[in-house]
């Protein structure tokens, strides 16, 4: 396995076919831009700097630093140009200075070939302009009247979601500029090809490493869960202990407040109630409604956290739940944050006890949002095409929840059904008969609403007449 590419394929061929079109006699600007987004520790530098290495092209790769001053900034990126394969490299003399971007990328223009094909990278672009928001309209203006007019490949890398959609938004300089290209993390069929296992067992990978390359490249294939675990547990540098710590680092260097209410959702508090008395618990002080309010907003506006409604055809803004968006990063959280001094301590053994204890339970929960994105792929194909959207419906009281609910782009429920995620156990006629019990609380509910039971055996007993999905047709999903 190659680092930090694996199952990356497709996004390569796309990168090629983007280069492909830099310099074609059919555009008006031989420039070509792409910005590239995904989240931390998914691979978009690793990606990209293979890219580089196989187009055969002269390249230059810079990678800006978090809280780096203009200056300096501008300062590293000479570094990298001289350091770079470009003919005129050499330009960018060591000790020159720059008094703005737009004169560095006037400089930058010029030293870029006009008789060859040419790859330009700027890696972590969000940190850039949090450093200079200037930056965002200089660069705009370098791209219209300098770099598109030469035959060069712009990559704007970026794992700040956020920032980088807004990049693109219509009311920002570089709107429609770039083609935009998204890198996710590899999904649960990638990662049973990678790791060669099971499709439940794939699953349970993707939760455990959120499908994060250079944590999949860590385990070995054909190695159980737990058999990767106890490894992991005993390397205090293995990937699994440490992405999690960079990646938190890196989204929130000076956001404790912020820092601590993930830690609240990520120990299990998915309401406001409980995640409030989580961080009174947790730091023996009552916490304002705004600092919680404005808390919950930064994460949620970093894709860091999702917020999930009550989905029926009685739609509601409140009782709302929250919850890690990143498989992984829940996992963390969860476990490997506070067991962190344990593997320090070479106690990685005690670490790995207190993930067994609650694993069932935690992954009954984790799975979930796994099951619905893969539903709501599949669900055309079994004949429901007009279901928008997947979630799940509770009552307030959370007396009645169903886990599985298929809403048209209107106001019909269009399915309804339960996750029973157990290692063994089918879906039994107890489960059916509860299923049945609960949607008749259900908003939008009809007799003739389709059923689904979603187990990790695939299977639900005789006496429970339901169709019955399992792994293996969660992971066609991907496919």
């Amino acid at each position: 396995m190659t680092g930090g590419f694996v199952g990356r394929a497709a996004e390569l061929d796309r990168l090629s076919a983007l280069l492909g079109r830099v310099g074609s006699a059919a555009r008006d600007l031989p420039g070509v831009a792409v910005a590239l987004r995904g989240r931390r520790r998914v691979g978009k530098s690793r990606l990209v700097e293979v890219f580089c290495e196989r187009a055969g092209v002269p390249f230059v790769f810079f990678q800006a630093s978090q809280s780096q001053s203009a200056a300096a900034g501008r300062a590293a990126f000479a570094e990298a140009i001289r350091w770079s394969s470009l003919p005129g490299r050499e330009s960018f003399a060591e000790g020159m200075t720059w008094p703005s971007w737009s004169a560095f990328f006037r400089q930058l223009t010029d030293t870029l070939p006009s008789d060859q094909t040419s790859v330009l990278v700027i890696d972590e672009l969000p940190w850039l302009l949090e450093a200079d928001p200037a930056l965002e309209g200089e660069l705009q203006t370098a791209w219209d009247r300098g770099l598109s007019r030469k035959p060069v490949l712009l990559v704007l890398i970026g794992s700040d979601l956020a920032m980088m959609e807004r990049l693109d938004d219509y009311r920002r300089p570089f709107h429609q500029r770039a083609t935009v290209m998204v890198l996710p993390a590899l999904n649960p069929t990638e990662v049973g090809a990678l790791l060669s296992c099971s499709p439940a067992e794939a699953i349970d990978a993707c939760l455990v490493t959120g499908g994060l390359p250079l944590i999949c490249q860590e385990w070995e294939q054909g190695q159980g869960l737990w058999d990767f675990l106890r490894a992991a547990l005993r390397d205090p540098t293995s990937a699994l202990l440490v992405s999690g710590e960079r990646s938190l680092a890196a989204e929130f260097p000076a956001e404790l407040q912020a820092q601590a209410v993930l830690s609240a959702v990520g120990a299990g508090s998915r309401t406001w109630k409980h995640i409030r008395e989580e961080l009174v618990t947790g730091s023996g002080r009552q916490i304002a409604d705004s600092s919680l309010a404005n808390a919950l907003r930064t994460l949620e506006a970093k894709r860091v956290i999702a917020v999930d409604a009550p989905l029926s055809a009685k739609s509601s803004g409140t009782d709302r739940r929250y919850r890690i968006a990143d498989p992984y990063l829940r996992f963390y959280l969860a476990f490997l944050k506070r067991g962190l001094p344990l593997v320090e301590r070479g106690r990685g053994d005690l670490a790995l006890l207190s993930i067994e204890r609650s694993w069932q339970s935690w992954r009954g929960t984790a799975v979930e949002p796994v099951v619905r994105e893969a539903l709501l792929r599949m669900l055309p194909g079994l004949g429901f095409p007009e279901v928008a959207a997947v979630g799940g419906w509770w009552t307030r009281s959370n007396n009645v929840e169903i886990d599985l609910v298929g809403m048209d782009s209107g106001t019909s429920v269009a399915l309804a059904g339960s996750i029973k995620w157990h290692e063994t156990q089918p879906f039994n006629r107890a489960d059916y008969a509860d299923l049945l019990r609960d949607t008749g609380s259900l908003p939008g509910a009809k007799d003739e609403m389709k059923l689904i039971a979603v187990t990790r055996t695939g299977t639900a007993a005789a006496d429970a007449p339901i169709t019955c999905l399992g792994p293996q047709d969660l992971l066609t999903a991907w496919q």
